[in-house]
C-alpha cells in the first residue's frame, strides 16, 4: 500500500510467540480509539499476548547504542477503521514491556503507546530432534514472568481465510488520544511464515500488569497459540484521526 509518510523506525521482528484469548468485548471499550471498531474473528473478540525480539533497530535511520537488540512482550487487541474508501485493519496495544527506559520515553511520548521498562531476557533452546523452545521472561516484583512456546522445526505459509491470517493481517497501529482523536500509524512487513506450536507457557501477574478485569480471560487455556518467524519491518510516522463530536440539538 502506497504511503507518503516517512519511516520512523526500522527493525527486524523475530520469533513471535502469540497466545490468543477470547474476551468480553466490554473490557476492551475503554481502550478503543475513536473512529475504530473492534475487529472480530468469527464473532469473537480476541486479545493476544505476544513475545518477540527486536533486532537491528534504527530510529530515524540511526542505531542508538544499547537500543538495537532487545525483547518485547505486549498485550494487544484488533480493530478496524474505515477511511472513507477502505477498511484499515490494525492493533491497539493495551500494554507493552521492554527492557529499555529510553524506548519507553520515546514511544509513550511520540506515539502515545503504553510501554513500561522491566528487566527482560529470552532463550532459544532445542526441545528434541524436531522442536525448538522460544521463551521470553520479564521480572516484576522480584519474580520472573514468562511466555513461551515449543515449536516444530518446519515452516509453512499462512493459509488464506485462516485464524493466523486474521491475527497477522493487521498492518496499522491505533492509539486512543481522546474521545474524539486517534493516532494512526502504518506497519509494513512481508507475509510471515508460521510453524506448529506443540505446547506453550504463560505465567504472569495478570492483575498487576493489565488489571483485574483481564484475570478471568488470561488465566485460562488460550483460544489458540501461534508462532511466526518474523521479518524486517518498518513503522511509518504517525498522523491523527479526528472524529467530529455529535453535538446535541
Amino acid at each position: 500500500m502506497a504511503t507518503s509518510k516517512s519511516r520512523f523506525l526500522t527493525a527486524q521482528w523475530k520469533n513471535l510467540v502469540m497466545l490468543n484469548y477470547e474476551v468480553d468485548p466490554e473490557i476492551l471499550k475503554p481502550y478503543l480509539p475513536a473512529a475504530t471498531e473492534i475487529d472480530l474473528w468469527q464473532g469473537k473478540a480476541l486479545v493476544s499476548m505476544v513475545g518477540f525480539v527486536f533486532k537491528e533497530t534504527r530510529v530515524l535511520g540511526i542505531k542508538w547504542p544499547f537500543h538495537v537488540n532487545f525483547e518485547e512482550v505486549n498485550l494487544r487487541f484488533y480493530v478496524r477503521h474505515f477511511d472513507g474508501k477502505e477498511w484499515k485493519r490494525g492493533a491497539v496495544f493495551i500494554s507493552e514491556i521492554v527492557p529499555k527506559s529510553m524506548i519507553v520515553l520515546i514511544a509513550n511520548n511520540l506515539y502515545k503507546e503504553h510501554y513500561r521498562a522491566l528487566p527482560m531476557r529470552h532463550s532459544i533452546t532445542k526441545a528434541g530432534p524436531n522442536h525448538t523452545q522460544f521463551l521470553y521472561e520479564w521480572k516484576l516484583k522480584g519474580k520472573w514472568n514468562k511466555i513461551g512456546a515449543t515449536v516444530r522445526n518446519s515452516l509453512a505459509q499462512i493459509e488464506a481465510g485462516s485464524q493466523e491470517e486474521f491475527i497477522f493481517d493487521h498492518y496499522w497501529g491505533y492509539n486512543r488520544l481522546t474521545d474524539y482523536k486517534t493516532m494512526q500509524y502504518q506497519v509494513e512487513h512481508i507475509a510471515w511464515q508460521i510453524a506448529e506450536v506443540k505446547d506453550f507457557v504463560f505465567e504472569a501477574d495478570i492483575e498487576e500488569l493489565y488489571g483485574k478485569q483481564f484475570v478471568p480471560y488470561l488465566s485460562v487455556k488460550p483460544f489458540s497459540a501461534f508462532w511466526a518467524n518474523g521479518s524486517d519491518i518498518a513503522v511509518r510516522i504517525a498522523d491523527k484521526l479526528l472524529l467530529d463530536p455529535i453535538l446535541p440539538g
